[in-house]
């Protein structure tokens, strides 16, 4: 188990990525929208995802493979500015890792899941915020 201290530095560094990250989602989002501003759909949002799981993909596949990033590393890199930058990239790499562990029910399930619950979540929001009218 983690001392106090160890586990402040691990909770600023998942911090500290997840600001850069945002930042980072925001500008990238911006720059691919004002690009193609007729576009039919928000290209910026599925930029920054498909980067995001291509940039996890690859920093996991180093780390598995290569064993050269540290965990602190890790932490900020993949938990936080990745993190930040989309969590559609940990849904990715999740999805991945059952498919990789033989489990494809499970990952279907578990993709169904977030498209069916997010969906879901949306709609109640809505709902939600239309009853406080």
């Amino acid at each position: 188990m983690a001392s106090g201290t160890e586990q402040f530095v691990k909770v600023l560094l998942v911090g500290a990525g997840g600001f850069i990250g945002a930042v980072c989602r925001y500008l990238a989002a911006t720059a691919v929208n004002s690009t193609l501003k007729d576009a039919w759909i928000p290209y910026g949002t599925l930029a920054v995802n498909v980067l995001g799981c291509f940039l996890i993909g690859l920093l996991e596949g180093i780390a598995q493979d290569r064993g050269i990033l540290s965990p602190e590393t890790r932490l900020l890199v993949v938990v936080g500015i990745l993190g930040g930058f989309t969590t559609f990239s940990t849904f990715g790499l999740e999805s991945y890792n059952l498919l990789r562990a033989n489990q494809p029910a499970a990952a279907i399930g578990y993709i169904a899941l977030h498209l069916v619950a997010g969906l879901g979540a949306v709609y109640l929001g809505m709902l939600a915020a239309r009853l406080g009218q």
